[in-house]
């Protein structure tokens, strides 16, 4: 199998299962008995989890390899998401979404790390490659969003427990790379960088500004009385020109820069979720929801961390007014964006 083939099945079965999941795991832990303040403290500490275990995997996938931390991850992610659905209680909805975070954490960075790696010895198209990815996130979610409005958010979650098994099976396949011990950098090297320094803060207010949409859209559609497939399909459209951008975008980013790209990012979110908040008529949302290539595919060709703490408390506080909150971090991030260079 031809690398990038190889690498497009690999980033196609593990977007499709983020696709399917992400939508209905705060369905999930509502229907587990979760109050939004503690759908909100699940979905934080998830994603604590994965910032620690994410550079820890790689410092294990140093020594132990590539493919056997990808391999046993994609295997115990697959089978902790679907008890998402099934148990109930907070403590233990904690203690399950800390295993699947911890076991997920690695997949999508060293699945990155290998393709770059690859790249350097037989080179490919990785835009082209990694848009398979976004796809497949796209007939995720609305695959996701059919079978829930048959069988609940536990059949989205079987859904994208079985693309993690597939993961694991192609991660069989990849090199067995190892990095020695003399050729590892310190785990905070790149902040010894100023552009690095510049650039993290702006790009965590951009993809910190999707916090409330990751943890709380479905929620708050549903409220609205949007069934399960229109809100799978809203995810999915979000992600259509995300599609585009990674196919055909390269000469688009390239002329606009880091800096570009950035304000792009950040003025699109301003626009995005000032819309979210005000409206749930579905013309403005599947408008609106365009925007996902600028505010989250554009800042990802720079950089992306996440934000989710706040978000549970916002949206209980709030309801869709807690996406003026979101829209408030990327006209932050818009003054941020103009501190970065151009080029």
């Amino acid at each position: 199998m031809q690398p990038a083939t190889r690498f497009a099945l690999l980033f196609a079965a593990q977007f499709m299962a983020l696709g399917a999941a992400m939508p209905f795991i705060p369905v999930a832990l509502a229907e587990g008995g979760l109050s939004p303040q503690q759908v909100g403290l699940v979905l934080a500490l998830g994603t604590a989890t994965r910032l620690l275990a994410g550079p820890l995997s790689g410092r294990l996938a140093d020594s132990m390899g590539l493919r056997a931390v990808l391999v046993v991850g994609a295997a115990l992610a697959a089978l902790t998401l679907p008890l998402l659905a099934l148990v109930q209680g907070v403590l233990l909805l904690v203690m399950v979404q800390l295993l699947h975070s911890a076991a997920v954490a690695p997949i999508i960075p060293l699945s990155d790390a290998a393709a770059v790696a690859e790249m350097r010895r037989r080179p490919f198209d990785y835009g082209r490659v990694r848009a398979w990815g976004s796809i497949t996130f796209i007939a995720g979610a609305l695959l996701a969003g059919q079978v829930v409005g048959a069988a609940g958010p536990l059949g989205a979650l079987l859904v994208a427990g079985a693309a993690l098994l597939l993961t694991a099976l192609v991660c069989l396949g990849l090199p067995d790379a190892r990095t020695p011990p003399a050729a590892r950098g310190p785990l905070w090297e790149p902040l010894r960088h100023a552009l690095f320094r510049r650039l993290l803060p702006c790009s965590a207010l951009i993809q910190g500004s999707h916090a409330v949409y990751y943890g709380f859209s479905t929620l708050h559609w549903t409220a609205a009385g949007l069934s399960p497939g229109v809100i799978g399909a809203l995810w999915a459209w979000g992600v259509v020109a995300e599609v585009a951008l990674f196919l055909f975008g390269r000469r688009f980013a390239d002329r606009l820069g880091l800096r570009g790209l950035a304000m792009l990012a950040a003025g699109a979110g301003v626009l995005r979720w000032v819309v979210t908040a005000g409206t749930t008529e579905l013309a403005a949302l599947f408008a609106v929801q365009t925007l996902h290539a600028a505010t989250f595919g554009a800042m990802h060709l720079a950089a992306i961390r996440v934000l989710m703490l706040a978000s549970g408390p916002l949206y209980a506080a709030m309801g869709g007014g807690a996406f003026l909150v979101m829209a408030g971090l990327c006209g932050v991030a818009l003054l941020a964006a103009l501190r970065l260079p151009a080029r």
